[in-house]
């Protein structure tokens, strides 16, 4: 499916095809306009068997009003409108660079908070699921108008992170409706990644659906159906499909590009023979030594990948000892390295080869805290890689100005994985079949909300009768017991809802929209709603 057409307007980007829908109007007013009229016509003493059809709106009418949009969204579950469009705005790998992406991006202890904010500050925003990572920082939103959702979107955006928005436009996109639902569904399969078919992002799709559909969350029905859907359709695609075998990941194309500049980084700098033969080369790195700073997830893939070329000199840096010493259970049988933080300068001058790999929001390493210990006499001969696969970036940029040093970040993986995406065309477009098949499915009910106005004022138009129809017989009822009552007032609702059973099951089930909307013009004109 390729991109949506779009066209620059102001501050903020029209899609062709998207347009303005209002908002819908709040139902239900019938039944309590049946029970004033009941009161009126036969008094308040004859009404006990029409009383129990208000009893829930009028508890709902004694609450004290919201103090904000956010109690306001809690008190009405949530949801938006059944008009609503959805929306995801953003920015990747494919249209920023990771010193852009870093300046967005949002631990994921924070993507709940982060959430609720950005509700709190985009009035036309009604639900909010925010997906940040190392190589995207994504916001995905339902909204009526969509042009108001998107300026009111990027403006804060522009606002949080401190990105001009004439700037930060250049590098977002803006996707509505099937082209966002499409994306997110690319997304979780891992189609849309650096490296195509690696499986972290599912998680990471997955892990932004539990914080976003969670108590506080921000997602409502459109958006908890939708990354539903998407970790559902990740999930088939990678078990239907070949698109995780032999898949790289992050990790794996961090220790590739290792591979691919060693020969030039470290063995030309050091005098040996550029040219070395492959065999050679598995020498070479048998025999380096490796340090890595963290001991999360990517940390422990970079051990597994480590091992599989061979090296095994390999240390582990982290704050916390007790965690780095749960990573080590998982290969209890490499003797691996572990130190404190506070080794951390002796770690890397004793390393030929760096990683780095944690959550912290400023660099670990910089020029200043190297620049006295590897320009020392005794290591003033020696080079060194460092690969920071981290976002935001744990190494400073000026790193790189220091001799011997030879820097990398996640952009630089680009070219490693290119070739693995050429051998996975094939692989995407089978997947690509699948999710359509998704898409299709989730388009399907997302149609069907239209059918909600039409299904309450006819449940309502129903309810109105039959509490007409009741009140008309109340004074010959008014000997009944309270349970004879309650047996009258089933019966009653069950003929209603066993009348209207056959029309809304029938109505639910359409999947063509033409047909629904005539259905349902049909229906209003048939029952006067």
């Amino acid at each position: 499916m390729g991109q949506p057409a779009f066209v620059p307007s102001g501050h903020y980007v029209v899609f062709a095809g998207a347009q303005r829908v209002p908002q819908c109007k709040a139902l239900g007013f019938s039944r309590v306009r049946a029970l004033t009229q009941a009161r009126s016509r036969f008094g308040s003493g004859s009404l006990g068997l029409v009383l129990d059809a208000a009893s829930a709106m009028t508890s709902k009418a004694e609450q004290p009003p919201p103090q904000n949009r956010l109690e306001n969204r809690a008190r009405q579950g949530g949801a938006g409108t059944a008009t609503d469009q959805i929306v995801v705005i953003g920015l990747s790998h494919h249209t920023a660079s990771v010193d852009l992406r870093e300046r967005l991006a949002v631990p994921e202890s924070e993507w709940k908070e982060a959430a609720a904010v950005l509700v709190e500050a985009c009035p036309s925003v009604s639900e909010v699921a925010l997906l940040s990572t190392c190589n995207r920082f994504e916001v995905y939103l339902t909204c009526g108008d969509t042009k108001h959702g998107i300026l009111e979107v990027t403006k804060y955006l522009s606002q949080r992170s401190g990105i001009e928005i004439h700037e930060l436009r250049q590098h977002l996109f803006m996707l509505t409706e099937e082209d966002a639902i499409w994306h997110l569904l690319r997304v979780a399969s891992g189609l849309d990644s650096l490296v195509v078919g690696e499986g972290q992002i599912l998680a990471q799709v997955k892990r932004c659906y539990e914080i976003a559909t969670e108590n506080g969350g921000m997602a409502g029905k459109l958006l908890t159906r939708l990354f539903n859907a998407a970790v559902s359709a990740g999930k088939r695609v990678r078990t239907e499909t070949g698109i995780a075998k032999g898949a790289v990941s992050i990790s794996s194309a961090a220790v590739e590009l290792m591979t691919v500049r060693y020969t030039d980084d470290i063995l030309g700098c050091s005098g040996e023979t550029p040219q070395i033969e492959s065999n050679c080369l598995a020498t070479y790195l048998a025999k380096s030594r490796v340090c890595i700073v963290g001991a999360g997830t990517m940390s422990r893939l970079l051990v597994t990948h480590l091992l599989a070329r061979g090296v095994t000199d390999i240390t582990i840096v982290n704050r916390s000892l007790e965690r780095a010493h749960e990573l080590l259970k998982q290969f209890p049988d490499v003797d691996i390295n572990v130190r404190p933080l506070t080794e951390l300068i002796d770690a890397i001058v004793g390393a030929d080869v760096v990683f780095t790999s944690t959550s912290s929001r400023e660099p670990v390493l910089t020029a200043d805290m190297l620049g006295p210990h590897l320009e020392a006499s005794e290591s003033v001969t020696r080079s060194r890689i460092f690969i920071d696969i981290s976002v935001p970036r744990n190494i400073a940029e000026n790193v790189s100005n220091l001799s011997g040093a030879h820097v990398y970040n996640v952009d630089d993986l680009k070219a490693v994985v290119a070739r693995n995406q050429l051998r996975r065309r094939r692989l995407i477009i089978e997947a690509e079949n699948l999710l359509r098949e998704e898409l299709r499915q989730f388009r399907n009910w997302q149609s069907s909300l239209g059918c909600i106005p039409a299904i309450t004022k006819l449940q309502d138009r129903a309810e109105e009768i039959r509490l007409e129809e009741l009140s008309k017989v109340t004074g010959k009822l008014s000997d009944l017991t309270d349970k004879e009552r309650e047996v009258v007032e089933r019966l009653t609702k069950g003929i209603v809802n066993k009348l209207l059973h056959g029309p809304l099951s029938h109505l639910r089930g359409l999947q063509d929209v033409e047909e629904r909307r005539e259905t349902i013009k049909n229906l209003e004109s048939m029952f006067r709603l």
